[in-house]
């Protein structure tokens, strides 16, 4: 579904799931009455706790002492037990955050008939097992890392009711045996999958959702039929099923049939205007919302403006539209009475926007982002009195707010983006215009003044890249705090952060960076129990950092960079924030040596201590951070989700609004410093440059494999390179210039394939580099400052290269010259092996294995080299003849 905006049928979820609940029965308690789990079911809890990662210690009720208090499963979490027996019913560990694979001990939990295991990361293939687990009435494998096909075996569960394979990594058809699911209410197969025929579906007259999002329906003629057949359908969602591939959608027999389908999404389909003869049949006046975002639509017919129960339209991003005949079509019928949200950005609307919008009485939602409706503010808006939600983000807007704009929704507010655009004037007054749990948007304008009234309902403020100025004691009177983004950055700030952060029990990104505050960080920012991003880069705090922030155990992304602050880099961050995978203190006076405890933490993928005044040696534990050993991808920390409730209809429907917030950075990279933002997951980065770091450089620095970029430069590292550096193979960044570093450069080098940024300029290294088609396309002046160091791409000759030009080859003759026949035969052969060669690194090396492609590589450095000898030898000798 559509990732930033969209209508959720959340109750409608919520009622399939409390029907079935209520259809839950516990197992066959034979009239046996006990006052808690057996032991039976305890170890088998116990052994699906033992072969997981728990780094949230969610189960960490789950316990094997012998107190009876711990020793009752029935009530540790996410266990659910029937009243009378104490036999397990339901297991439900959604959002746990659990790594690893699925126990067959929960075959044991023989009355189990409620199995959650949503939004983990659960791996491997769905285990065979399940398929005896035929109590199953709820069975949620959504959102974790499974893989492999669809199995079979899940069409042995015909108990189930709810069933939800989504967010994997799943593949291959979807099995016919789904046809014998026939009490299914609510389906979600799951993304990747394809459907050979539809006659399972059929088969399954309970369903009442059906969520085929990303299931290619290319193939499937008269789709539209079966669908219709299903009588108790009210909530489909088709979201990128290739429907615009379907040569014949329906048969004719199907023309009158009514559909119960409230709830429509046809998203991202390619979709044109000629779809809409069989959207006709989906569509009655049962319809409540209807989603035709991402298509190339130009616009809508009348029939559409006669659903008489249509709530909600998303038509964002489709083709150039005609804005006066949408409305037109769109009002034609009782959809101006009862229609409340309209969700229109994203299109090139073309004309002027026609009084007809004034027509639609109950329009509380209006999104037309990016739509181009400037360069002056839209003050129709002003005239649609019922307004609750309002984005007109990245509209050209270059004006000023009109006067009485901020009166005019009272405590009525619940979203209003402003941002992307060119508005200017003073800060404006924040306090009384909206409702609970409301969000604001204003980012990217000219918005100047101090910031002074915020509404304390609100629960994201993005002011962010304005012109603000002054301090932030506003802070203080949003209270209480619902706040879980408040983003302040790129502004002209100054002055403290004041200590009541008490308040935002809730917050989960802080970001004031690009600011000039100053001070300590207070106290109460060990409130922040569930922050999970703090950006304070490029300000002026200073101190030491607080004890309490390591009560802010969420943490995944600390950014320090660019302040005054100082003291001991805290040992707390390693043993209390765990969670981190961005540790950035860059450009501060942190003293003293890098903790041990630095070393704890297993997800840290970024590292980043350089220009402080650390010393002494580099930890030699640094290889138990694990995610840095990992060579593969590893799900990624840096996009965080949340979403807010804005309202209901009449059908207790909410209209939820999804967002995220995606992390950035400025790192230093391949000699530069660049902003990563989407990529920031993928790097895997070590910097501790630019200290007074001395010692040798630990040899447990080369077991990290997966690392991408190591800076160990201008510190006073001395000793050798290590010998198995040539193992790091994931490097494309490794810089050891200016230390005392000496010795030669290690064989193992020339295996480094990635490496585009190298530099061992300034120590005291010797010897010959090693041949490599890395090694030698570095500049030249990335190597200097090593008088023993000697080979290309230096001009520096090796020792003994003057006798090696022209050595005894076969073919000689006795008169010391070389047949000429023979020179030009290896001319020819070099130059053809070097075509060869050429060809095959740029276009072959991408076909081959990783083992073939090194193996390739090794030979081609091997090759080179004989060829090198061969032509130099060439040379030399045709300059003989020529002087003869």
């Amino acid at each position: 579904m559509n990732p930033c905006v969209f209508v959720i049928f959340s109750l409608l979820l919520l009622n399939a799931e409390t029907t079935t609940s209520n259809q839950l029965g516990g197992g066959d308690d034979n009239g046996v009455i006990m006052r808690k789990c057996s032991d039976k079911e305890r170890h088998a809890l116990l052994d699906f706790k033992a072969r997981l990662q728990d780094p949230d210690e969610t189960l960490s009720t789950w316990r094997a002492e012998e107190e009876e208090e711990e020793e009752d499963c029935c009530k540790w979490r996410g266990v659910t037990c029937k009243n009378q027996t104490h036999y397990v019913t339901q297991l439900d560990v959604d959002g746990f955050g659990l790594v690893g694979e699925i126990s067959n001990s929960l075959l044991n939990l023989s009355s189990l008939n409620h199995l959650s295991l949503y939004r983990n990361s659960f791996h491997g293939t769905i285990p065979t097992f399940i398929g005896s687990m035929t109590r199953l009435r709820y069975l949620d494998l959504g959102r974790n890392h499974f893989n492999g096909t669809i199995p079979r075996f899940i069409g042995s569960l015909t108990d189930l009711r709810y069933l939800d394979l989504s967010g994997n990594s799943l593949y291959g058809t979807i099995p016919p045996e789904f046809g014998n699911l026939t009490n299914l209410v609510d389906l979600w197969p799951g993304i990747g999958s394809r459907v050979e025929n539809l006659d399972w579906l059929s088969h399954l007259s309970h369903l009442e959702s059906l969520v085929m999002d990303g299931i290619s329906l290319a193939k499937q003629n008269y789709w539209v039929d079966v669908i219709l057949s299903l009588r108790k359908l009210s909530w489909l969602s088709l979201d990128g099923c290739e429907l615009s591939q379907v040569m014949y959608p329906y048969s004719s027999s199907f023309l009158n049939s009514s559909s119960s389908i409230k709830y429509l999404y046809l998203g991202n389909n390619n979709l044109n205007s000629s779809m809409y003869r069989w959207l006709f049949p989906l569509t009655s006046n049962t319809l409540d919302a209807l989603d035709l975002s991402g298509n190339m639509l130009d616009g809508i017919p009348k029939d559409l403006g006669s659903l008489c129960s249509l709530e909600y339209l998303s038509f964002h991003r489709n083709s150039v539209v005609k804005f006066p005949d949408f409305l037109n079509n769109l009002s034609s019928g009782c959809t101006s009475l009862t229609l409340q949200g309209l969700f229109a950005g994203h299109n090139r609307f073309i004309g002027t926007l026609s009084n007809e919008i004034l027509t639609f009485k109950n329009l509380s939602i209006l999104d037309m982002s990016s739509c181009s409706l400037g360069p002056r503010f839209p003050k129709w808006i002003q005239k649609i009195k019922n307004l609750t939600y309002i984005d007109i983000a990245n509209n050209g807007i270059s004006d000023t707010i009109p006067l009485g704009f901020w009166d005019m929704f009272p405590s009525q507010l619940t979203y209003l983006n402003l941002s992307s655009n060119n508005i200017s004037g003073n800060a404006p007054d924040l306090s009384s215009n909206f409702n609970n749990n409301s969000r604001i948007d204003l980012s990217s304008n000219r918005f100047y003044g101090s910031i002074t009234n915020i509404s304390s309902t609100v629960t994201s403020l993005n002011l962010s890249r304005n012109k603000f100025y002054g301090g932030i004691s506003f802070l203080c009177q949003i209270v209480p705090g619902f706040l879980v983004v408040l983003d302040l950055s790129h502004n002209f700030l100054s002055g403290q952060l004041p200590d009541c952060l008490c308040h935002f029990k809730e917050l989960k990104i802080l970001n004031l960076e690009h600011n000039n505050l100053s001070g300590r960080l207070p106290p109460s920012i060990a409130s922040l129990i569930k922050l999970e991003v703090l950006y304070l880069y490029k300000n002026n705090f200073s101190g030491e950092l607080p004890l309490s922030l390591k009560n802010c155990t969420s943490l995944s992304f600390l950014n320090l960079e660019a302040n005054k602050f100082s003291g001991n880099v805290p040992v707390w961050i390693g043993e209390n924030l765990s969670r981190l995978y961005v540790l950035n203190l860059r450009s501060n006076s942190f003293f003293g040596t890098i903790p041990l405890q630095l070393c704890q933490l297993a997800n840290l993928q970024i590292l980043d201590l350089s220009l402080n005044n650390l010393l002494g040696t580099i930890p030699s534990c640094l290889d138990n951070l694990t995610s840095m050993v990992h060579a593969g991808l590893l799900p990624t920390h840096n996009v965080h989700s949340y979403s807010m409730k804005l309202l209901s209809s009449r059908y207790g429907v909410y209209v939820v609004l999804h967002d995220e917030y995606v992390d950035h950075a400025m790192m230093e990279w391949k000699g530069y410093e660049r902003e990563l933002t989407s990529t920031l997951g993928l790097l895997k980065s070590i910097d501790l440059s630019s200290n007074n770091l001395t010692g040798q450089i630990p040899y447990e620095v080369t077991n990290l494999y997966g690392l991408r970029v190591l800076n160990l430069s201008k510190n006073g590292l001395f000793g050798e390179i290590p010998e198995k550096i040539g193992q790091m193979e994931q490097l494309e960044t490794l810089d050891l210039s200016r230390n005392n570093l000496s010795g030669e450069m290690p064989l193992s080098m020339s295996s480094l394939n990635f490496l585009n940024h190298l530099d061992v300029s300034y120590n005291s290294l010797s010897g010959r580099i090693p041949s490599s088609t890395q090694l030698q396309s570095i500049e030249a002046s990335r190597y200097y400052g090593n008088t023993g160091l000697y080979g290309p791409p230096l001009t520096k000759k090796c020792d003994g290269d003057e006798e090696s030009e022209a050595p005894p080859v076969i073919g000689e003759r006795e008169d010391g010259g070389e047949d000429i026949d023979e020179l030009w035969g290896w001319f020819y052969i070099g130059e053809g092996t070097g075509f060869v060669t050429g060809f095959w690194i740029s276009c072959g090396a991408l076909l081959l294995n990783r083992r073939g492609r090194h193996a390739f590589f090794h030979f081609y450095d091997r090759f080179k080299d004989l060829v090198y000898v061969k032509v130099m030898v060439f040379f030399a000798n045709l300059q003989r003849v020529e002087h003869r």
